[in-house]
C-alpha cells in the first residue's frame, strides 16, 4: 500500500475518492439503523420507545470506540506522512490492545448501569423490560465493536477506504438480513422479539471484525500490528489519547444531550421522546454524507500536515466545507418535501407523525450552517488539534443548546427543543470559524506553503 498519493493527487478528486467509500458504507449502516428501527417498530410503539431510550448508551459506546480510533488514525497518518513507519506500527499495535481493554470495561459498565439509567427516563415497566432485553444482549458485543473500529481507523490512516467500506458493508448487510429472521422467527430461527434485533446487530459486528482481520492478513500493509509494539510508550499514548479523548467527547456529547432532552421532553409527553429518537435515526442518515467526507479528509489532513504540505491542508478543508454545505442543502429540502414519509417509517400514530413533521421543519433550518462547525471540527481532529475540536462540540452539544432548550421550552413548550437545535447551529458556526481561523493562522506562521 503506497500512501504518497495523499500529497500528490488533485484535491477535489482526492477528497471524493477518499470520502465516497465511507459515504457508501455509512449509507448502508444508516440504512441498517433505519431498517432495524422499522422492524422493532413492528413489535410495538413501546418497543420503539425502548430502543430510543437505549440509543444514548449505544451511542456513547460507539463514541468511545470511534473517538479513540480517531486518535489512532490521526497519529498513524501523521507518522506515515513524516516517513516514520515504525512509530505508525507502534501506534496501531498499542491502539488495538487499548481498544480491547476499553471494550471489556464498557461491556460491564453498561450492562450493570442500564437498569438505573432507564428508571430515570421511564416509569413504564413494559418499556423498561424491553429496553433491558435489548441492551443486555447488545452490550455483550462491546469488545468486538471497539476492536473492529480500531482496525477501521488503521486502514483509513493508510488511505485504504475501500477496505473499510467493504468490511462495514459485510456486517451491515448481515444485520439487515438477520433482523426480520431473528425478530419474528422466520425459517429455523426462533421468534426472539427485540432480543433478536440485539443478536442480529452483534453478529453483524462480528462479521465486520472478521473481514478486517482477513484483509490485514492478506494485504500486508505498511502498518503492522505486533506484540512487541504493545509495550508502554508514553509519547505515543499521549498523542493518541490527546486526540482520542477529545474525539470521544465530541461523539459522546450527543448522548449526554439526548439524555437531557429526553428528560425535558418526557415532562410534556413520552410522545416527544419517541419523536426525538426518530429524529436522531433520520439525522444519522441525513448527515451520513457529510460525516463520510469528514472521515475521508481526516487522514488527508494528518498525512499532509505531517509531510509539511500546509497549502494542501487548507485546500482540503475548503473543498470539504463546500461539499458539506451542498449536501446539507439536500437534507434540508428532504425534510421539507417528504417529512411525513420519513417519520411514518417508524410510527403510524397520526399525532406522533404531526409532531415529528414540525420537529423536522424547525431543526432542518440549521442544517446548512451546521456544515461549518462539522467541517472545522473534523479538520482540527485530522490536524491533531483535539482540544480545539472539543471546544466546538461543547458549544454545539452542551454550552448553548441545553440552556437554550430550557429557555425556549418555557415559551414554546416541547417545540422549544426543536427551536434550540436551529438556534445553536448558527451560534456554533461563528465560534467554529473563529477557532479554525486561529489555528490556521498558527500554521501559516509556522511555515509558508510552497503550494500557494
Amino acid at each position: 500500500m503506497e500512501q504518497s498519493f495523499m500529497k500528490e493527487r488533485n484535491i477535489l478528486p482526492l477528497v471524493i475518492s477518499m470520502s465516497l467509500p465511507m459515504v457508501i458504507s455509512m449509507a448502508v449502516n444508516s440504512l441498517y439503523n433505519i431498517i432495524d428501527s422499522y422492524f422493532v417498530a413492528q413489535i410495538s410503539e413501546k418497543a420503539m420507545t425502548a430502543l430510543a431510550l437505549v440509543y444514548p448508551i449505544q451511542n456513547a459506546i460507539n463514541a468511545i470506540a470511534i473517538g479513540f480510533g480517531v486518535g489512532i488514525n490521526a497519529c498513524a497518518a501523521f507518522y506515515l506522512g513524516a516517513g516514520q513507519e515504525v512509530q505508525a506500527s507502534r501506534t496501531a499495535s498499542l491502539g488495538v490492545m487499548l481498544s480491547f481493554v476499553h471494550g471489556i470495561l464498557l461491556m460491564f459498565a453498561s450492562i450493570i448501569g442500564m437498569p438505573l439509567f432507564l428508571r430515570n427516563f421511564s416509569s413504564d415497566q413494559e418499556i423498561i423490560q424491553l429496553a433491558l432485553a435489548y441492551s443486555s444482549r447488545a452490550f455483550l458485543f462491546s469488545p468486538v465493536i471497539t476492536i473492529g473500529l480500531s482496525f477501521e481507523k488503521i486502514f483509513q490512516s493508510m488511505g485504504n477506504m475501500k477496505i473499510s467500506m467493504f468490511s462495514m458493508m459485510c456486517g451491515c448487510v448481515a444485520n439487515i438480513i438477520l433482523d426480520p429472521l431473528m425478530i419474528f422467527g422466520i425459517g429455523f430461527f426462533p421468534a426472539m422479539g427485540i432480543a433478536g434485533a440485539a443478536y442480529a446487530t452483534g453478529i453483524g459486528q462480528c462479521i465486520t471484525l472478521v473481514a478486517y482481520v482477513l484483509f490485514y492478513g492478506f494485504c500486508r500493509p505498511p502498518i503492522t500490528i505486533k506484540w512487541k509494539h504493545m509495550g508502554f510508550d508514553k509519547a505515543v499514548m499521549q498523542k493518541m489519547y490527546g486526540v482520542g479523548i477529545s474525539a470521544t467527547l465530541n461523539l459522546a456529547l450527543p448522548s449526554l444531550l439526548i439524555s437531557v432532552l429526553n428528560g425535558l421532553l418526557a415532562s410534556f409527553s413520552e410522545k416527544y421522546v419517541l419523536v426525538l429518537g426518530v429524529y436522531y435515526k433520520l439525522q444519522t442518515f441525513i448527515y451520513l454524507t457529510a460525516n463520510g467526507i469528514i472521515q475521508g479528509i481526516r487522514p488527508l489532513m494528518g498525512y499532509n500536515f505531517g509531510a509539511g504540505e500546509y497549502g494542501r491542508v487548507r485546500k482540503i478543508h475548503r473543498t470539504a466545507l463546500a461539499m458539506n454545505m451542498g449536501i446539507m442543502l439536500i437534507g434540508t429540502l428532504l425534510s421539507w418535501l417528504i417529512p411525513q414519509k420519513l417519520i411514518g417509517m417508524f410510527t403510524d400514530n397520526a399525532d406522533t407523525i404531526h409532531s415529528g413533521t414540525t420537529a423536522l421543519h424547525i431543526i432542518s433550518l440549521g442544517f446548512i450552517i451546521s456544515a461549518i462547525s462539522i467541517t472545522c471540527s473534523g479538520s482540527l481532529e485530522g490536524l491533531g488539534k483535539g482540544g480545539q475540536s472539543l471546544a466546538i462540540s461543547l458549544m454545539r452539544y452542551v454550552v448553548i443548546i441545553i440552556p437554550a432548550a430550557y429557555f425556549f421550552c418555557k415559551i414554546f413548550q416541547a417545540k422549544g427543543v426543536w427551536i434550540a437545535f436551529c438556534f445553536t447551529e448558527f451560534i456554533t458556526a461563528g465560534f467554529a470559524l473563529i477557532i479554525y481561523a486561529k489555528e490556521l493562522s498558527k500554521t501559516q506562521k509556522a511555515q509558508s506553503s510552497p503550494n500557494e
